[in-house]
């Protein structure tokens, strides 16, 4: 490491953690501040990088020339201690160009997308490791594999979450990349979708050897340098695409892989979920591409435990079953209540929604609302407001009067428990990118005990 101490403003993000891992390993003397304490700060702790949860500049490390800061760009530029790290000339650089400085230099792995980037990179990083080739990763959830969102190895490989919040992907120059989708997202950064689509175009002609996109995304050759390959869910005209789909009672896919060298039979998914079929697709075709042995990609994606928060069951007994996911945006909701159903037809399905970020509620309540509808019944609780102000006329009420689902009640974060201690509960989905996961162990323990 180039300097002694690192200090991260944001430190408990899931991209700010796995920098923070890695430089603590590599030697450097690292701490840092986050909002408020989570799952990933006692664990930062645990592994002897102090946090804090105050506005604090005075624990800024004092030797300016020898401390580079690196902060979230969730975090105002009006905070305390960036605005004194910037007066007092310490080195501050953005999440984003720490990653890119890491990546250089490296055969750099990239999976882009407004949704799937976390499980794809996650699975490619774990056929690199499981197959025995090896790579380091810095990836946006926690493996289920490794309990862990950062990966070191001797091999000159590096698989990254290619983020384009803020643009931060723009930083990154992969050799093999992939881009999952191209949907409105972020439009407090963007706009718009053409500017969104114009980034994730940009990104593209950044990939110097093989880019990988989902069959039907407007990127085309004359685009990019990058030999373009497409890949897609049950598509024949994709280049990777599955054939021969059967579903285990348990929720587990089996498929074979038509890809350009020929065909890959009895691919049993590790992770549950039609969408972890097309995750799996992507990420094999990354894989391939880089010369991973398919017979050793086969067993790997067998393998693969999933990310946690992603698809993850946390009770199925007789009768009543319990998945949280991550999903924040309309169609990641559509996916993961689709795949759900898939493997629990005619069961009732309860989803519990905590909408993530007044401007992502405002510009899509519509479609919110549209694909909440396909859940049996809808608890939907505030909106979970992350670096945002208030905005005057957006609150959950936008999505809640607008969806025609069967059942539906609007509660307050501090109502949930008490709610769910009567509530009859078949198929139970927790479902959001906030802080919705607190309510996990709680809901966990109160459904195993019945």
């Amino acid at each position: 490491m180039k300097y002694s101490n690192v200090y991260f403003i944001g430190i408990g993000g899931i991209g700010m953690s796995a920098i923070a891992r890695f430089c603590k390993l590599k030697g450097a003397s690292v701490s840092g501040y986050d909002r408020t304490p989570s799952d990933l700060t006692a664990a930062l702790e645990k592994e002897g990088i102090p946090v804090h949860y105050e506005d604090r500049p005075d624990l800024l490390p004092e030797d300016t020339a020898d401390t580079l800061v690196i902060y979230t760009p969730a975090v105002p530029d009006d905070f305390s201690e960036l605005k004194t790290a910037r007066q007092k000339g310490y080195k501050v650089i953005k999440r984003a160009m720490m990653l890119g400085e890491l990546t250089k230099g490296e055969s750099c792995l990239a999976v882009a997308g407004t949704h799937g980037k976390t499980t794809t990179s996650t699975l490619v990083a774990h056929m690199l490791t499981e197959s025995g080739l090896g790579c380091s990763a810095f990836l946006g959830g926690i493996s289920r594999n490794y309990g862990t969102n950062m990966l070191v190895s001797d091999i000159p490989t590096v698989v990254v979450e290619a983020d384009e919040f803020d643009r931060s992907f723009l930083q990154l120059h992969p050799s093999i990349a992939a881009i999952t989708a191209m949907d409105a997202d972020h439009l407090d950064i963007y706009g718009d979708l053409e500017h969104v689509q114009q980034a994730y175009r940009e990104f593209a002609s950044q990939v110097s050897e093989t880019l990988i996109i989902k069959h039907g995304l407007p990127i085309t050759s004359e685009e990019v340098s990058a030999k373009i390959f497409t890949y897609h869910f049950d598509n024949p005209a994709a280049d990777f695409h599955s054939a021969n789909l059967r579903l285990s009672p348990d929720g587990h896919y089996t498929y074979d892989l038509v890809y350009p060298g020929g065909v890959l039979s009895d691919i049993r998914v590790g992770a549950i979920g039609w969408v972890n079929v097309e995750n799996s697709i992507a990420a094999a075709a990354i894989c391939l591409c880089y010369g991973l042995d398919a017979q050793k990609a086969r067993h790997a994606i067998g393998s693969f435990q999933g990310v946690k928060r992603r698809l993850e069951v946390h009770v199925n007994k007789p009768g009543i079953c319990y998945i949280d996911d991550y999903a924040h945006h309309p169609k990641e909701l559509q996916s993961a209540i689709s795949s759900v159903r898939q493997i629990f037809p005619g069961r009732k399905i309860c989803g519990i929604f905590q909408p993530h970020l007044y401007t992502r509620t405002r510009d899509f309540a519509g479609e919110f609302a549209s694909v909440l509808g396909a859940l049996d019944k809808l608890i939907l609780l505030d909106i979970y407001p992350a670096r945002e102000q208030p905005i005057p006329g957006v609150s959950s009420e936008l999505i809640f009067k607008d969806t025609d689902c069967k059942e539906k009640v609007l509660l307050h974060r501090d109502q949930l428990m008490d709610y769910l201690k009567d509530e009859p509960v078949d198929v139970l989905l927790t479902l959001g990118a906030g802080d919705i996961d607190r309510f996990v162990p709680e809901i966990t323990a109160l459904l195993e005990n019945r």
